[in-house]
């Protein structure tokens, strides 16, 4: 028996052992699957890109919109009642292709409008005489709950590229984008720092927590009983956003309070996930 043969032996099935076994029919549970395709990485049959796409689309089926949304508080929202001198620069400088447009109170979501659609209006001089609310077109809303795999369907059936997230009280909690969806499954799924569905926040390394931005302030307070005001944000990531004052790139840090906040997640849209260290 040759060495290669003993360690195969030792170490469990060998590669061609575990692709018969899922030639011969399906894998028995989706463990077993990824167990194959992280053996076939191994042996140069599928490389490191591809293997992360095949993960992010089996991931996308176990989260929920909740997850990935950007809230409310960071969302860039447009007032129906504004003139064009005081929504134009929040599109330009966002360079936002879609925008929540609110009714009376941002809780009274009248739809979206579409940065193209003030194009052709603006070449012919007539957007400081077109009312927003002629420009508004109808927008889907969501639960938070909904899951990824299904909204991404949802999408590709209606056409559509944005949704509004709406909380148990059919309130607008967030917002999230067909591109969102699609970071997940071609982007960074998996990796040291994930945190499962139930869980906003864990003990990490070396008295480090991985907290989620979208962690509730007050929950954030109660869990590491500091005193963060949620009378301007929601969430403990849009106390850190508000403090760089800029969208922050991964590794990124600020220290705000008691605690330091390193990004350990983030796109071109949100924070998505923190590293957080006492200072006390």
């Amino acid at each position: 028996m040759s060495d290669d043969h003993s360690r195969n032996g030792s170490s469990g099935k060998s590669f061609l052992d575990k692709i018969s076994h899922f030639l011969s029919g399906e894998p028995q549970s989706r463990k077993e699957l990824l167990e194959i395709l992280s053996t076939a990485q191994e042996n140069g049959l599928i490389d490191h890109e591809a293997m992360g796409i095949i993960q992010g689309a089996l991931q996308v089926s176990d989260m929920k919109v909740r997850e990935i949304m950007v809230p409310r508080t960071q969302s860039v929202m447009i007032s129906v009642n504004s003139k064009p001198e005081e929504y134009l620069d929040s599109i330009i400088e966002s360079a936002h292709s879609r925008f929540p447009v609110y009714g009376d109170t941002k809780d009274e979501i009248e739809g979206l409008l579409l940065a193209k659609d003030l194009l052709a209006i603006a070449a012919d001089g007539k957007i400081e005489k077109t009312a927003l609310k002629n420009l508004i077109r109808p927008t889907t809303f969501i639960p938070e709950s909904k899951r990824l795999n299904v909204l991404l369907r949802d999408f590709r059936e209606t056409r559509t590229h944005m949704a509004i997230v709406i909380d148990e009280y059919g309130v607008m909690s967030g917002l999230v984008t067909i591109e969102d969806v699609l970071e997940q499954i071609v982007g960074e799924i998996e990796d040291e720092h994930d945190i499962d569905d139930e869980h906003l926040i864990k003990h990490g390394k070396n008295n480090t927590f991985v907290v989620k931005a979208v962690t509730p302030i007050d929950e954030f307070n109660e869990y590491f009983s500091s005193t963060y005001s949620d009378s301007e944000f929601d969430t403990i990531g849009g106390i850190v956003l508000s403090s760089f004052g800029h969208l922050p790139e991964r590794d990124e840090a600020i220290s705000v309070g008691t605690f330091n906040f390193k990004v350990l997640n983030a796109d071109n849209r949100a924070i998505r996930l923190l590293e957080v260290t006492s200072l006390g």
